[in-house]
Protein backbone atom coordinates (compact mmCIF):
# COMPACT_ATOMS: atom_id res chain seq x y z
CA UNK A 1 0.00 0.00 0.00
CA UNK A 2 2.70 2.49 0.98
CA UNK A 3 4.50 1.81 -2.30
CA UNK A 4 1.37 2.92 -4.18
CA UNK A 5 1.26 6.17 -2.18
CA UNK A 6 4.88 6.73 -3.10
CA UNK A 7 4.04 6.04 -6.75
CA UNK A 8 1.17 8.59 -6.78
CA UNK A 9 3.23 11.28 -5.06
CA UNK A 10 6.02 10.78 -7.58
CA UNK A 11 3.61 11.03 -10.52
CA UNK A 12 2.27 14.31 -9.12
CA UNK A 13 5.84 15.53 -8.63
CA UNK A 14 6.76 14.67 -12.22
CA UNK A 15 3.63 16.47 -13.48
CA UNK A 16 4.45 19.54 -11.38
CA UNK A 17 8.01 19.51 -12.71
CA UNK A 18 6.79 19.41 -16.31
CA UNK A 19 4.36 22.27 -15.68
CA UNK A 20 7.11 24.34 -14.05
CA UNK A 21 9.38 23.51 -16.97
CA UNK A 22 6.82 24.86 -19.45
CA UNK A 23 6.45 28.08 -17.43
CA UNK A 24 10.20 28.65 -17.32
CA UNK A 25 10.64 28.00 -21.05
CA UNK A 26 7.87 30.51 -21.78
CA UNK A 27 9.28 33.14 -19.38
CA UNK A 28 11.89 35.73 -20.30
CA UNK A 29 14.65 34.21 -18.20
CA UNK A 30 18.28 34.87 -19.01
CA UNK A 31 19.61 32.01 -21.14
CA UNK A 32 22.62 31.29 -18.92
CA UNK A 33 20.22 30.89 -15.95
CA UNK A 34 17.43 29.19 -17.89
CA UNK A 35 19.67 26.30 -19.03
CA UNK A 36 20.67 25.05 -15.53
CA UNK A 37 17.14 25.76 -14.25
CA UNK A 38 15.70 23.48 -16.94
CA UNK A 39 18.38 20.88 -16.22
CA UNK A 40 17.54 21.04 -12.51
CA UNK A 41 13.81 20.44 -13.10
CA UNK A 42 14.35 17.63 -15.61
CA UNK A 43 16.87 16.06 -13.22
CA UNK A 44 14.38 16.20 -10.33
CA UNK A 45 11.76 14.50 -12.51
CA UNK A 46 14.37 11.90 -13.50
CA UNK A 47 15.15 11.22 -9.84
CA UNK A 48 11.45 10.74 -9.06
CA UNK A 49 11.22 8.24 -11.91
CA UNK A 50 14.49 6.52 -11.12
CA UNK A 51 14.24 5.94 -7.37
CA UNK A 52 10.94 4.12 -6.83
CA UNK A 53 10.60 0.32 -6.80
CA UNK A 54 7.48 0.56 -8.99
CA UNK A 55 9.51 2.10 -11.80
CA UNK A 56 12.42 -0.27 -11.74
CA UNK A 57 11.49 -2.52 -14.66
CA UNK A 58 14.50 -2.69 -16.94
CA UNK A 59 14.08 -0.65 -20.14
CA UNK A 60 16.53 0.60 -22.80
CA UNK A 61 16.15 4.19 -21.55
CA UNK A 62 17.09 3.37 -17.94
CA UNK A 63 20.68 4.66 -18.32
CA UNK A 64 19.37 7.94 -19.81
CA UNK A 65 16.92 8.46 -16.94
CA UNK A 66 19.72 7.61 -14.53
CA UNK A 67 21.98 10.20 -16.17
CA UNK A 68 19.28 12.87 -15.86
CA UNK A 69 18.80 11.92 -12.24
CA UNK A 70 22.44 12.01 -11.19
CA UNK A 71 23.01 15.33 -12.99
CA UNK A 72 20.54 17.14 -10.68
CA UNK A 73 23.13 18.30 -8.10
CA UNK A 74 25.27 19.74 -10.92
CA UNK A 75 22.38 21.78 -12.34
CA UNK A 76 21.30 22.98 -8.89
CA UNK A 77 24.87 24.08 -8.19
CA UNK A 78 25.29 25.83 -11.57
CA UNK A 79 21.89 27.55 -11.27
CA UNK A 80 22.72 28.94 -7.81
CA UNK A 81 26.22 29.98 -8.87
CA UNK A 82 24.85 31.94 -11.82
CA UNK A 83 21.92 33.40 -9.90
CA UNK A 84 24.38 34.72 -7.32
CA UNK A 85 26.76 35.91 -10.08
CA UNK A 86 29.54 33.54 -9.11
CA UNK A 87 30.11 31.90 -12.49
CA UNK A 88 32.41 28.88 -11.98
CA UNK A 89 35.50 28.56 -14.12
CA UNK A 90 35.26 26.31 -17.17
CA UNK A 91 37.69 23.87 -15.59
CA UNK A 92 35.54 23.60 -12.46
CA UNK A 93 32.35 23.01 -14.48
CA UNK A 94 33.92 20.38 -16.71
CA UNK A 95 35.54 18.60 -13.77
CA UNK A 96 32.29 18.46 -11.78
CA UNK A 97 30.19 17.20 -14.68
CA UNK A 98 32.97 14.86 -15.80
CA UNK A 99 33.15 13.17 -12.38
CA UNK A 100 29.37 12.70 -12.33
CA UNK A 101 29.40 11.32 -15.87
CA UNK A 102 32.27 8.98 -14.98
CA UNK A 103 30.38 7.71 -11.94
CA UNK A 104 27.28 7.19 -14.10
CA UNK A 105 29.28 5.27 -16.73
CA UNK A 106 30.98 3.04 -14.15
CA UNK A 107 27.71 2.33 -12.37
CA UNK A 108 25.77 1.48 -15.54
CA UNK A 109 28.34 -0.25 -17.72
CA UNK A 110 30.99 -1.63 -15.34
CA UNK A 111 28.90 -3.44 -12.70
CA UNK A 112 31.89 -5.49 -11.55
CA UNK A 113 33.38 -2.31 -10.03
CA UNK A 114 30.41 -1.76 -7.66
CA UNK A 115 30.22 0.41 -5.55
CA UNK A 116 32.96 2.62 -7.07
CA UNK A 117 30.62 4.52 -9.41
CA UNK A 118 27.99 4.94 -6.70
CA UNK A 119 30.48 6.42 -4.25
CA UNK A 120 32.05 8.71 -6.88
CA UNK A 121 28.61 10.09 -7.78
CA UNK A 122 27.57 10.72 -4.22
CA UNK A 123 30.76 12.30 -2.92
CA UNK A 124 30.97 14.56 -5.99
CA UNK A 125 27.36 15.62 -5.47
CA UNK A 126 27.96 16.30 -1.77
CA UNK A 127 30.96 18.47 -2.71
CA UNK A 128 28.78 20.50 -5.10
CA UNK A 129 26.09 20.96 -2.46
CA UNK A 130 28.75 22.07 0.04
CA UNK A 131 30.06 24.66 -2.42
CA UNK A 132 26.50 25.86 -3.08
CA UNK A 133 25.97 26.46 0.65
CA UNK A 134 29.34 28.21 0.92
CA UNK A 135 28.55 30.57 -1.97
CA UNK A 136 24.97 31.20 -0.93
CA UNK A 137 25.37 31.68 2.80
CA UNK A 138 28.96 32.62 3.58
CA UNK A 139 29.29 35.12 0.71
CA UNK A 140 25.92 36.70 1.39
CA UNK A 141 27.43 39.86 2.86
CA UNK A 142 28.97 40.69 -0.53
CA UNK A 143 25.54 40.76 -2.21
CA UNK A 144 23.98 44.22 -2.55
CA UNK A 145 20.63 43.13 -4.06
CA UNK A 146 18.21 42.82 -1.13
CA UNK A 147 15.82 40.30 -2.71
CA UNK A 148 18.68 38.10 -3.79
CA UNK A 149 20.14 38.29 -0.28
CA UNK A 150 16.89 36.77 0.99
CA UNK A 151 17.11 33.98 -1.61
CA UNK A 152 20.65 33.27 -0.44
CA UNK A 153 19.21 32.25 2.92
CA UNK A 154 16.51 29.79 1.89
CA UNK A 155 17.63 28.43 -1.51
CA UNK A 156 21.03 26.90 -0.62
CA UNK A 157 19.88 25.67 2.77
CA UNK A 158 16.57 24.27 1.55
CA UNK A 159 17.88 22.63 -1.60
CA UNK A 160 21.16 21.70 0.01
CA UNK A 161 19.49 20.07 3.01
CA UNK A 162 17.15 18.05 0.82
CA UNK A 163 19.79 16.96 -1.69
CA UNK A 164 22.25 16.15 1.07
CA UNK A 165 19.63 14.13 2.96
CA UNK A 166 18.92 12.06 -0.15
CA UNK A 167 22.60 11.44 -0.77
CA UNK A 168 23.38 10.61 2.86
CA UNK A 169 20.33 8.32 3.10
CA UNK A 170 21.39 6.42 -0.02
CA UNK A 171 24.92 6.06 1.36
CA UNK A 172 23.38 4.70 4.58
CA UNK A 173 21.30 2.22 2.54
CA UNK A 174 24.47 1.04 0.86
CA UNK A 175 26.39 0.66 4.12
CA UNK A 176 23.48 -1.15 5.83
CA UNK A 177 22.64 -3.22 2.72
CA UNK A 178 18.98 -2.10 3.01
CA UNK A 179 18.35 -0.68 -0.47
CA UNK A 180 14.62 -0.45 -1.19
CA UNK A 181 13.67 -1.83 2.25
CA UNK A 182 12.52 1.46 3.78
CA UNK A 183 9.38 2.44 1.79
CA UNK A 184 8.23 4.98 4.40
CA UNK A 185 11.47 6.93 3.98
CA UNK A 186 10.95 6.78 0.20
CA UNK A 187 7.46 8.31 0.57
CA UNK A 188 8.80 11.08 2.81
CA UNK A 189 11.60 11.73 0.34
CA UNK A 190 9.29 11.98 -2.67
CA UNK A 191 6.82 14.17 -0.74
CA UNK A 192 9.57 16.62 0.23
CA UNK A 193 10.75 16.75 -3.38
CA UNK A 194 7.20 17.51 -4.53
CA UNK A 195 6.90 20.31 -1.96
CA UNK A 196 10.28 21.69 -2.98
CA UNK A 197 9.36 21.68 -6.66
CA UNK A 198 6.11 23.56 -5.96
CA UNK A 199 7.62 25.96 -3.41
CA UNK A 200 10.79 26.67 -5.39
CA UNK A 201 8.83 27.20 -8.60
CA UNK A 202 6.46 29.64 -6.92
CA UNK A 203 9.28 31.49 -5.18
CA UNK A 204 11.48 31.75 -8.27
CA UNK A 205 8.70 32.77 -10.66
CA UNK A 206 7.41 35.42 -8.24
CA UNK A 207 10.89 36.84 -7.78
CA UNK A 208 11.71 40.29 -9.16
CA UNK A 209 12.35 39.83 -12.92
CA UNK A 210 15.65 41.72 -12.46
CA UNK A 211 17.13 38.61 -10.88
CA UNK A 212 16.22 36.21 -13.67
CA UNK A 213 15.50 38.45 -16.65
CA UNK A 214 17.86 40.24 -18.97
CA UNK A 215 19.80 42.80 -16.94
CA UNK A 216 22.89 44.90 -17.37
CA UNK A 217 26.16 43.97 -15.70
CA UNK A 218 27.56 45.83 -12.74
CA UNK A 219 28.29 49.26 -14.16
CA UNK A 220 28.71 52.09 -11.72
CA UNK A 221 28.36 55.65 -12.86
CA UNK A 222 31.58 57.59 -13.35
CA UNK A 223 32.09 60.63 -11.19
CA UNK A 224 30.94 62.95 -13.96
CA UNK A 225 27.65 61.06 -14.13
CA UNK A 226 26.76 61.54 -10.47
CA UNK A 227 24.54 64.64 -10.92
CA UNK A 228 22.25 62.58 -13.19
CA UNK A 229 21.63 60.16 -10.33
CA UNK A 230 19.19 62.58 -8.67
CA UNK A 231 20.49 61.86 -5.18
CA UNK A 232 18.60 63.00 -2.12
CA UNK A 233 20.40 65.38 0.27
CA UNK A 234 21.33 62.55 2.65
CA UNK A 235 22.47 60.38 -0.28
CA UNK A 236 24.56 63.26 -1.62
CA UNK A 237 26.34 63.64 1.72
CA UNK A 238 26.94 59.88 1.95
CA UNK A 239 28.13 59.77 -1.66
CA UNK A 240 30.60 62.58 -0.99
CA UNK A 241 31.94 60.72 2.05
CA UNK A 242 32.20 57.51 0.03
CA UNK A 243 34.03 59.27 -2.82
CA UNK A 244 36.46 60.89 -0.38
CA UNK A 245 37.18 57.53 1.27
CA UNK A 246 37.83 55.89 -2.08
CA UNK A 247 40.08 58.78 -3.15
CA UNK A 248 42.04 58.25 0.08
CA UNK A 249 42.54 54.60 -0.86
CA UNK A 250 40.11 52.89 1.52
CA UNK A 251 39.65 50.18 -1.11
CA UNK A 252 43.25 49.06 -0.52
CA UNK A 253 42.35 47.70 2.92
CA UNK A 254 42.73 43.87 2.81
CA UNK A 255 39.49 42.03 3.55
CA UNK A 256 37.41 45.22 3.45
CA UNK A 257 33.70 44.38 3.81
CA UNK A 258 30.70 46.60 3.36
CA UNK A 259 30.21 46.49 7.13
CA UNK A 260 33.78 47.71 7.61
CA UNK A 261 33.33 50.49 5.06
CA UNK A 262 30.04 51.55 6.67
CA UNK A 263 31.81 51.76 10.03
CA UNK A 264 34.58 53.85 8.44
CA UNK A 265 31.98 56.24 7.00
CA UNK A 266 29.98 56.22 10.26
CA UNK A 267 26.76 55.29 8.45
CA UNK A 268 24.27 52.41 8.74
CA UNK A 269 25.22 49.48 6.54
CA UNK A 270 21.80 49.33 4.85
CA UNK A 271 22.11 52.96 3.69
CA UNK A 272 25.54 52.35 2.17
CA UNK A 273 24.33 49.12 0.58
CA UNK A 274 21.36 50.93 -0.99
CA UNK A 275 23.55 53.75 -2.31
CA UNK A 276 26.08 51.45 -3.96
CA UNK A 277 23.41 49.15 -5.40
CA UNK A 278 20.45 51.34 -6.27
CA UNK A 279 22.28 54.56 -7.14
CA UNK A 280 25.72 53.53 -8.34
CA UNK A 281 24.55 50.35 -10.06
CA UNK A 282 26.65 47.64 -8.42
CA UNK A 283 25.09 44.28 -7.57
CA UNK A 284 28.04 42.99 -5.51
CA UNK A 285 30.34 44.84 -3.12
CA UNK A 286 33.38 43.02 -4.52
CA UNK A 287 32.58 44.45 -7.96
CA UNK A 288 32.53 47.95 -6.44
CA UNK A 289 35.93 47.41 -4.81
CA UNK A 290 37.37 45.79 -7.92
CA UNK A 291 36.44 48.78 -10.07
CA UNK A 292 38.61 51.03 -7.88
CA UNK A 293 41.37 48.49 -7.38
CA UNK A 294 41.67 47.55 -11.05
CA UNK A 295 41.67 51.22 -12.08
CA UNK A 296 44.78 51.77 -9.94
CA UNK A 297 46.28 48.47 -11.11
CA UNK A 298 45.95 49.60 -14.73
CA UNK A 299 47.76 52.84 -13.92
CA UNK A 300 50.63 51.02 -12.20
CA UNK A 301 50.94 48.37 -14.91
CA UNK A 302 51.04 50.97 -17.68
CA UNK A 303 53.57 53.18 -15.85
CA UNK A 304 57.18 52.96 -17.00
CA UNK A 305 58.30 54.07 -13.53
CA UNK A 306 56.71 50.93 -12.04
CA UNK A 307 57.83 48.53 -14.76
CA UNK A 308 59.95 46.47 -12.32
CA UNK A 309 57.29 46.36 -9.63
CA UNK A 310 56.17 42.69 -9.34
CA UNK A 311 52.54 41.96 -10.14
CA UNK A 312 52.23 40.21 -6.77
CA UNK A 313 53.33 43.40 -4.99
CA UNK A 314 50.74 45.42 -6.89
CA UNK A 315 48.07 42.88 -5.95
CA UNK A 316 48.97 42.94 -2.26
CA UNK A 317 49.20 46.75 -2.19
CA UNK A 318 45.67 46.91 -3.59
CA UNK A 319 44.21 44.68 -0.88
CA UNK A 320 44.06 41.31 -2.66
CA UNK A 321 44.97 38.30 -0.54
CA UNK A 322 46.53 36.28 -3.35
CA UNK A 323 47.80 36.61 -6.91
CA UNK A 324 45.18 34.25 -8.43
CA UNK A 325 42.37 36.35 -6.89
CA UNK A 326 43.89 39.50 -8.40
CA UNK A 327 44.39 37.82 -11.78
CA UNK A 328 40.75 36.70 -11.93
CA UNK A 329 39.47 40.15 -10.97
CA UNK A 330 41.78 41.87 -13.46
CA UNK A 331 40.82 39.54 -16.29
CA UNK A 332 37.12 40.02 -15.49
CA UNK A 333 37.50 43.81 -15.76
CA UNK A 334 39.90 44.03 -18.71
CA UNK A 335 39.67 40.74 -20.59
CA UNK A 336 43.40 40.13 -20.22
CA UNK A 337 45.96 39.19 -17.57
CA UNK A 338 48.00 41.80 -15.66
CA UNK A 339 51.23 40.63 -17.31
CA UNK A 340 49.74 40.81 -20.80
CA UNK A 341 48.26 44.23 -20.02
CA UNK A 342 51.71 45.47 -18.93
CA UNK A 343 53.32 44.07 -22.07
CA UNK A 344 50.79 45.82 -24.30
CA UNK A 345 51.19 49.08 -22.36
CA UNK A 346 54.99 49.16 -22.16
CA UNK A 347 56.16 47.26 -25.24
CA UNK A 348 53.43 48.03 -27.77
CA UNK A 349 52.84 51.50 -26.37
CA UNK A 350 49.03 51.56 -26.41
CA UNK A 351 46.44 50.17 -24.00
CA UNK A 352 42.83 50.89 -23.22
CA UNK A 353 42.74 52.68 -19.87
CA UNK A 354 39.22 53.39 -18.52
CA UNK A 355 37.77 53.46 -22.01
CA UNK A 356 40.42 55.75 -23.58
CA UNK A 357 43.62 54.89 -25.41
CA UNK A 358 46.74 55.77 -23.42
CA UNK A 359 49.98 56.43 -25.25
CA UNK A 360 53.27 55.78 -23.44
Amino acid sequence: MIEHVDYIVRLIGIGASLMLLALIVANEVRTHIKIPLIGMIIGAAGYLMNSTPLMMATTPIDPIIDLLSISTPFWIWLFARRLFEREPEHRMRYTAFGLLALGWFIGNFLPSTWPAGFLLLHFTALALIGDLIRIGVFERDDDLVEQRRAIRLWLPLLVGAQAASILIFELFELAADMEGQLPLISVINSTIILVLVLFSGLAVLRTDPELLGETAKDAAADEEDVPALDLSPSETVLHDKLTAAMDDGAYREPGLSIAGLAALLDTPEHRLRALINQRLGYRNFSAFLNRHRITEAREKLSSRDDVDLPVLTIAMDLGYNSLPTFNRAFRSETGTTPSEFRRLAITDGTVELEGAAVQN
